[in-house]
């Protein structure tokens, strides 16, 4: 123990009841040695081996010391304890003995080795089993949008660093076990410098991926590990605390995205914004008409004029400048400013196809103030009674 202090700073540094701890390991593990070759042969090289030197030498100590003191460190540990024992052997056994015990050592020192390996073993699994829960524990919150005031600690007792912005990414789980599955992902994640949350619920796999600066290309990494079929990645969160709001958007995706066969995979949440307004999802349609009616309505009323005339006009900037009587470079500029205030393109067939919509629902809600025999109705053309 002396030894250990001066020549092993982290032993020093350990509280005195972890080091209590350890001392009581060196000591089981000469007694256990004791007691091992006292039942030999004289041919101890070729003795067999005991199944339980792990119980008999690491029992003695909690199995949370596991967690305390590394396997590096362990190994060091039975490195030094042989070492004193058979510098010390010829000194308190006779000459003719002597060689003996120094062979026995030798053979029991193996064993110890392995057992050492059992012991970090059998507590790496045990961790690892416990770990997947919490993960799962984590990743549920998040898909439930339940505010949990600990899922933030629990988050970074599995090491997730918090920094940058979140999506949660969805797909078709593959097939083999989760646990490899979710270490292919992690590596593939962390290479790009990402942290990651896994989870299985059925045939879906849910990755939430932190430190994202663009959502659907650092979801690229992931698209490998996820089996054939349609992966959405959700809108961008400030943090974890607020990944709800992803998990929302990216789960009422995946329920509609096998209804656009030509979607790109990865695909965004939003970009299935039409499929989830005619699926009844309200806030993909508040999404919709804000995102797009709105800001067209409060820009100019021209830009409504000229859409409709586009689209009626089967999208030609010459029929559509004669039906509104101007220059089809007008026609060409407003369709710019459209594409700047919406991020849509009048000239894109799927942009076209969610702008219609988007019009389509902002001039129902915009109609449905009207007030008919003593009857409103309200945002959505349902009647309520005044």
């Amino acid at each position: 123990m002396t030894q250990m202090e001066a020549e092993k700073p982290w032993f020093a540094a350990l509280s005195a009841e972890d080091r209590s701890w350890v001392g009581m390991v060196v000591q089981a593990g000469i007694k256990a040695f004791i007691e091992w070759f006292r039942e030999q042969p004289e041919d101890v090289v070729g003795a067999a081996a005991d199944p339980g030197i792990a119980d008999a030498v690491f029992g003695v100590a909690p199995r949370a010391l596991a967690g305390v003191v590394t396997l590096e460190q362990t190994v060091e540990l039975v490195r030094l304890t042989i070492d004193v024992v058979e510098t010390h052997l010829d000194l308190v056994l006779d000459p003719a003995g002597a060689e003996l015990v120094h062979l026995g050592v030798l053979r029991y020192g193996r064993e110890l080795a392995f057992a050492t390996a059992e012991v970090y073993a059998r507590a790496a699994e045990l961790r690892g089993a416990w770990d997947a829960r919490l993960e799962a524990l984590v990743v549920d919150s998040v898909l439930r949008s339940d505010r949990d005031p600990t899922m933030l600690g629990r988050a970074g007792a599995l090491g997730w660093a918090g920094t940058g912005d979140v999506v949660v990414v969805l797909g078709p789980a593959p097939a083999g076990e989760p646990v490899e599955t979710f270490h292919r992902v992690r590596r593939s994640a962390r290479a790009h410098g990402h942290d990651t949350l896994c989870a299985m619920q059925g045939e879906r796999m849910v990755v939430v991926l932190g430190g994202v600066t663009d959502p659907l290309r650092d979801a690229q990494c992931l698209v490998p590990h996820f089996a054939d079929g349609p992966i959405v990645v959700g809108p961008r969160a400030a943090g974890l605390d607020s990944a709800h709001r992803s998990a929302l958007a990216a789960v009422a995706a995946e329920q509609v995205a096998a209804t656009w066969p030509a979607a790109p995979r990865p695909v965004f949440a939003d970009d299935l914004l039409p499929e989830r307004v005619l699926a009844g999802e309200p806030l993909a349609r508040e999404q919709l008409v804000s995102g797009v009616y709105d800001v067209l309505h409060q820009a100019r009323g021209t830009l409504l004029e000229t859409l409709d005339a586009w689209f009626a006009s089967n999208r030609s900037v010459e029929a559509t400048s004669r039906a509104l009587f101007v220059h089809p470079n007008t026609v060409r500029y407003r369709l710019r400013q459209v594409t700047e205030l919406t991020g849509l393109s009048p000239s894109d067939p799927r942009d076209a196809h969610t702008m219609a919509i988007a019009l389509t629902l902002g001039r129902l809600r915009h109609h449905a103030h009207a007030t008919t025999w003593g009857t409103s109705v309200n945002s959505w053309g349902q009647a309520t009674d005044r």
